[in-house]
């Protein structure tokens, strides 16, 4: 068959919407086992008395998978079925083997004080999950025009954060009543129905919908797909190898910190201070989740847009080290509703805010033949922060106590900020043209017009 031949039906390359709106769905779906195991699932065991030790335990196995899934890049850059495009494949088979690991779990019916199976089931899934992610993430980097990076950012993650939203909320009710077996079914009805999304378009023009229509690989991604470990490895080792890459990389795992710390903190703040039980602080939760995604889709990518992702990332830093500090000097009001709700919307909310101000850089960072791979490494460092914020909340009570969590955080946060403030990370192209052509202007061997020598 023709690789120039057109496709019929729905194809990314072709329109913006769409290419949004599939970000966006995408990350609303591998959001769902993130609320449900991440939040859900941590507030059920505190509710019924789980200790900080469990429940960190669980919360850091859970996010071990996104800590580990560099590795997921290197193979989906090294092995693909081209003619379905690159990462159309991945996407499905990661979203069937996280409707089996749910379905597993359900069957199982485990309970609160089955710390290990939780563990692992939280571990599996998310494993699964990892593989979709950075399928799509490969995609986006991929797929998007530049122009559409800063919007395209707030669409993932905005969707993600609705996704999380939508599960926490659903599954902190079903659990209370029906018990985790409910959740787990729910979670992977959802998670099919966009599988059957993902079978209706293509990435590019000639490829196949499916694995048995027609269709060929097209010869963008013919010429730019390494068929070798070794040139894999050598383009992203020299990628990565960069100074200002390897600057960033503790941007990101800042970042993951403040995510891994506080998302244990919070059941734990709630059911401990304030009497909160699994319900009020999924609803919670969710609704703050909630309220972040809409703000990513909005504020978040305008501000992008219009202000640039750096200074955009430098501003959210600074009002998180506030909200830090404000929250460790307030320890004896954490009983206070309004303490707590105000610390859940605004934690939730400036987290995602930063990372949707800080992923265009990334996406900037990386070498188109090895996308996933480059841009996996920078999201599983912001992961490892977060299995080393769950780790140490399990650490709190060695530490003196809950409220120390917010150090650990903040020196993530602050160490962030000072890179931020210090090192030149890549910017939209448009701004270099505008510095070569000021160069050009201003050059002193250069001839200038009359009028800007001050001659008359």
């Amino acid at each position: 068959m023709d690789r120039t031949a057109t496709s019929k039906g729905l194809v990314l390359e072709h329109s913006r919407p769409l290419r949004l709106f599939t970000l966006f769905i995408l990350y609303v779906g591998q959001g769902m086992p993130i609320g449900l195991f991440w939040f859900a699932i941590p507030a059920w065991m505190a509710v019924n008395g789980a200790s900080a030790a469990d429940v960190g335990s669980v919360a850091a196995l859970t996010a071990l998978p996104w800590s580990l899934k560099l590795v997921n890049g290197f193979i989906m850059d090294r092995y693909t079925f081209l003619p379905m495009g690159r990462r159309r494949a991945w996407i499905l088979g990661a979203q069937g083997v996280m409707i089996a690991g749910l379905v597993i779990a359900a069957l199982i019916d485990p309970a609160v004080t089955d710390v290990g199976f939780l563990g692992a089931i939280g571990f599996a899934v998310n494993m699964a999950t990892t593989f979709q992610d950075v399928a799509v993430d490969g995609l986006a980097v991929d797929i998007m025009t530049e122009d559409e990076r800063a919007r395209g950012s707030g669409m993932m993650f905005g969707g993600q954060s609705i996704g999380i939203a939508a599960a926490t909320a659903i599954c902190g009710f079903v659990i209370e009543d029906f018990g985790a077996p409910a959740a787990f079914l729910i979670v992977a009805a959802i998670i099919l129905a966009l599988c059957v999304y993902i079978a209706t378009f293509r990435e590019r023009d000639g490829e196949r919908l499916l694995p048995w229509s027609g269709g060929a690989a097209q010869q963008r991604n013919l010429d730019i797909q390494i068929e070798a470990w070794w040139p894999l490895f050598k383009s992203t080792v020299l990628s990565m190898g960069k100074l200002v890459s390897l600057l960033w990389l503790p941007v990101l795992f800042g970042r993951g910190i403040l995510y891994g710390g506080l998302t244990g903190a919070t059941p734990l703040i709630g059911a401990n201070y304030g009497g909160w039980d699994t319900s009020e602080i999924a609803t919670l939760t969710a609704t703050a989740g909630l309220v972040a995604g809409v703000l990513c889709m909005t504020l978040g990518g305008w501000l992008g847009d219009r202000y640039g992702a750096k200074r955009i990332a430098i501003m959210w830093c600074v009002v998180q080290l506030g909200m830090i500090g404000g929250m460790y000097l307030a320890q004896p009001w954490w009983g206070d509703p309004r303490l707590f709700m105000a610390f859940v919307y605004a934690w939730i909310s400036l987290d995602l805010l930063l990372t949707v101000a800080a992923l265009p850089i990334s996406m900037r960072l990386c070498d188109p033949k090895v996308a996933a791979t480059q841009f996996t490494i920078y999201m599983a460092v912001s992961n490892f922060g977060i299995s080393f914020g769950a780790f140490m909340l399990g650490k709190t009570e060695a530490m003196g106590g809950l409220a120390s969590i917010f150090l650990v955080v903040g020196a993530g946060v602050l160490t962030a900020l000072l890179l931020l403030l210090t090192v030149r990370y890549p910017r939209r192209p448009e701004y270099y043209a505008r510095q070569a052509e000021a160069a050009l202007v201003f050059d002193s061997a250069a001839p200038l017009p009359k009028e800007r020598r001050g001659l008359s």
